[in-house]
């Protein structure tokens, strides 16, 4: 039976401030990718996001981003390399130490918003973030932007690349995400959402808005947290997977 992966964004509120229903959320997706404080999360967020999700048996994962709680890590902030390569070390280290505080283990990291976008296309920042997996922990597994810069850099760096789609984003021809604000960029039907993938799956390729196909694995789904449509794309996208024979489990 295969098997496949499906992840979302979550722990993404900060304070008094909430965002998206993580407790739902929890109990269909496989993996969690957990904000690290810097483009939202706090320390009371990320332990009790990771609680729950051991108690879920859901796997956890450092999701690093900019510093940029007013624009929810979607701005980019230009850093050089090294500077990169530290802030995401810094932020696994949060994960890593509030996750053993919760009693679970981070196993992958996964880059967020504008740090991911840049990474997919730009081999010395998609280098940059693999560095600093691989610096912190080598046993730490990569969860990439399918056919992108990120996973030659994480295969490069000799850690694990994990291929994901996204469930809710559209892709350019060149197989690039579209930029949010742009028609086509997001797309909030859970039943096309879910149509969408399951061609993809069965393709082993990204689909583009113009119907190009990019050959790539495709190893992991991701349903963005903060979406009003989130948890009903979730649970649709995992009744057509299961319908359809596929056996659903974190990769890690």
């Amino acid at each position: 039976m295969a098997v496949i992966d499906l992840n979302s964004d979550l722990g993404e509120g900060f304070g008094a401030y909430e965002c998206g229903d993580d407790a739902a959320m929890l109990a269909i997706v496989t993996s969690a990718n957990v904000a690290c404080g810097f483009h939202a999360g706090d320390p009371d967020i990320m332990a009790a996001t990771f609680r729950t999700a051991k108690e879920k048996g859901v796997s956890i994962g450092a999701h690093p981003g900019f510093n940029d709680l007013g624009g929810f890590g979607r701005r980019r902030i230009p850093l050089n390399a090294g500077e990169i390569e530290r802030m995401v070390a810094y932020q696994i280290g949060a994960a890593q130490a509030l996750a053993s505080y919760a009693g679970h283990r981070i196993s992958y990291v996964k880059a967020h918003g504008a740090l991911a976008n840049w990474a997919e296309a730009d081999e010395a920042v998609a280098n940059a973030v693999a560095r600093a997996i691989k610096a912190v922990d080598p046993d730490l597994t990569m969860l990439c932007i399918a056919a992108s810069a990120q996973v030659k850099a994480a295969e490069a760096a000799g850690l694990r690349a994990v291929a994901e789609v996204f469930a809710d984003r559209g892709y350019t021809r060149e197989g690039r995400l579209i930029k949010r604000g742009e028609p086509g960029a997001m797309i909030d039907d859970a039943d096309a959402a879910a149509t969408r993938l399951m061609a993809m799956i069965e393709a082993q390729a990204l689909i583009a808005h113009d119907g190009t196909r990019i050959p790539t694995p495709v190893e992991s789904i991701c349903v963005h947290g903060d979406s009003a449509h989130a948890v009903a794309m979730a649970r649709r996208i995992r009744q057509r997977l299961e319908g359809a024979g596929y056996r659903v489990a974190a990769f890690c």
